[in-house]
Formats: structure tokens, C-alpha cells, sequence
């Protein structure tokens, strides 16, 4: 698709995992940029797989997996290193 088009998908997967969280994140903006690199390590995920998303309903369903799943690591990450528990 292309770098813009990467770049809007993701920030459309931010959005779509601020919502499927509802409300957990990091805000706006937090979730835009998590879902852009979410998106990214999505799309590199299902790369080696052998995968290629090729319409806009495969990106977003990949960018979304992306990003939710790079929010939740962030948040274990968070919790273990600033309040030492995960639950």
C-alpha cells in the first residue's frame, strides 16, 4: 500500500484498539502512535509467516492485532517496572 497508506491504517488500528480497550491506553495520541508501530510489527509478524495483507480489511485485521498486542506488552512492561507486579 504504501508508507501513507501503512501510516493511516495504523492510526485507524490506534483508534479501533482505544475502543476495543475501552479506555484503557494511553490517551489519543498514545494510541495513534502505538497503533502506527503496532501496525508495523503487525505487518512484519505476518510477513514471516508468509502472509501479505493485500486489501484494506486484511491491513486493518493485522494492524489491529499489531497494535493491541504491542499495548499489552507495553502495559506489562509499564507495570512490572514501575509497580512491580503484573497481574
Amino acid at each position: 500500500m504504501g508508507l501513507i497508506g501503512d501510516v493511516v491504517i495504523g492510526i485507524l488500528a490506534g483508534w479501533v484498539t482505544g475502543m476495543l480497550r475501552r479506555g484503557r491506553g494511553y490517551g489519543l495520541v498514545g494510541n495513534l502512535v502505538v497503533g502506527a508501530v503496532g501496525a508495523s510489527v503487525g505487518g512484519f509478524l505476518v510477513g514471516i509467516v508468509g502472509f501479505e495483507p493485500e486489501s484494506l480489511l486484511t491491513g486493518v485485521v493485522t494492524a489491529v492485532g499489531g497494535a493491541f498486542g504491542l499495548l499489552y506488552l507495553v502495559e506489562r512492561v509499564w507495570q512490572r517496572a514501575w509497580q512491580g507486579t503484573v497481574d
